[in-house]
């Protein structure tokens, strides 16, 4: 994509996740990287739904604004991410109220806090990361994920929401909304005997699609 029609569909899906009710108010952000270098990312302050093409920060490689409104206060966790998986192209952060709840219950696995129960989950997910809670904006969490994004590329953030990146945007907005589902279906099973998939069964569905949407 161009850099003109990247800012297009960065504003078309974060206004989709604004319509399905992933992105109230102010909150979550959006970023994408260019073809010819740097990112652009959604500015701290602007609702996903009414983004405009115009809005939007352009950062360098460095994570310094060249550009535009100033970028979002978590530019960190986007920049950890674009630094230690050279594959990602995309990241959507949300504050969704599902893997918000599921971030603080407890006896969560912090290598695996997604069980798994759909096999899209895998494909979409794999095994997602339970981060600590840190204030929002705080550096730390880039630090944090830096120290895991060659095993992850899902994060829920304890307390706060979760983390994806992708190869492209729209793979990037469909595992952001793939987290959420699955957060609530794992909060609707977890009072109810069910049956997850196997350990067997997730080796199968990494094994067929690997990290292609990833």
């Amino acid at each position: 994509m161009t850099e003109a029609e990247l800012r297009q569909e960065l504003c078309a899906q974060g206004a989709a996740l604004a319509a399905q009710g992933h992105a109230r108010g102010g909150s979550g952000n959006i970023s994408a990287r260019l073809a010819s270098g740097g990112f652009l990312i959604s500015p701290s302050g602007y609702a996903l739904g009414s983004l405009q093409p115009d809005d939007l920060s352009l950062c360098d490689d460095a994570g310094t604004h060249r550009s535009g409104a100033p970028p979002s206060k978590e530019l960190p966790l986007h920049l950890a991410l674009y630094r230690s998986r050279p594959q990602t192209g995309a990241i959507v952060h949300l504050h969704t109220p599902h893997a918000t709840a599921w971030s603080m219950v407890d006896g969560i696995d912090p290598d695996n806090a997604l069980p798994a129960v759909t096999p899209y989950a895998v494909m979409r997910l794999g095994a997602v990361a339970l981060l600590p809670f840190a204030v929002p904006g705080d550096p730390v969490l880039g630090d944090w994920i830096s120290g895991r994004a060659l095993r992850h590329s899902a994060f829920l953030l304890a307390n706060h929401g979760s983390v994806v990146a992708a190869r492209t945007l729209k793979d990037a907005a469909f595992a952001a909304e793939e987290l959420e589902e699955t957060a609530r279906l794992c909060l609707i099973l977890r009072t109810i005997p069910h049956h997850g998939l196997t350990p067997d069964q997730v080796e199968a569905i990494e094994t067929h699609y690997g990290d292609r949407f990833r």
